[in-house]
């Protein structure tokens, strides 16, 4: 398990490259936190420092939002909070997304554990003190 500390939201561009350092032979990823765990801010972060065109939102009510970033790459962001059934995931065709190659990014992926194929790193994170997080990625 790798650890990223992140001591406030000044220190998240550092955060997010670090991240992506750790994680440079992956693209697709679990996350997991309470609810203001920092999930989304840090996957905005890290779509921001892989080239993302578009202002990077969080897919709370479309499910997934996808971004391509300068390189030609696509992103795919997901928010299973509001998921029910595994047949909404289902009825989205979550295998095109799942199975593909490219970058995807799970929160809530505890709702999907077993839909998730075991490509996905699992990243945890956890509010330390007020304005901090840590950052735990099992690799």
């Amino acid at each position: 398990m790798k650890t990223i500390e992140i001591a406030s939201l000044d220190d998240l561009d550092r955060a997010a490259a670090q991240f992506l350092k750790i994680t440079a032979d992956h693209r697709k990823f679990a996350f997991h936190g309470a609810m203001g765990s920092g999930k989304t801010t840090l996957i905005k972060t890290v779509c921001k420092l892989l080239g993302a065109r578009d202002s990077v939102t969080s897919p709370t009510f479309s499910l997934v939002n996808e971004y391509i970033t300068t390189g030609g790459d696509t992103l795919y962001h997901f928010d299973l909070y509001r998921i029910n059934t595994m047949e909404e995931l289902f009825d989205l065709g979550y295998e095109e997304y799942f199975f593909g190659d490219s970058y995807i990014f799970v929160e809530w992926a505890e709702k999907a554990e077993s839909l998730l194929p075991d490509t996905f790193v699992q990243v945890y994170l956890d509010e330390t003190s007020p304005g901090s997080r840590q950052v735990m990625i099992g690799l």
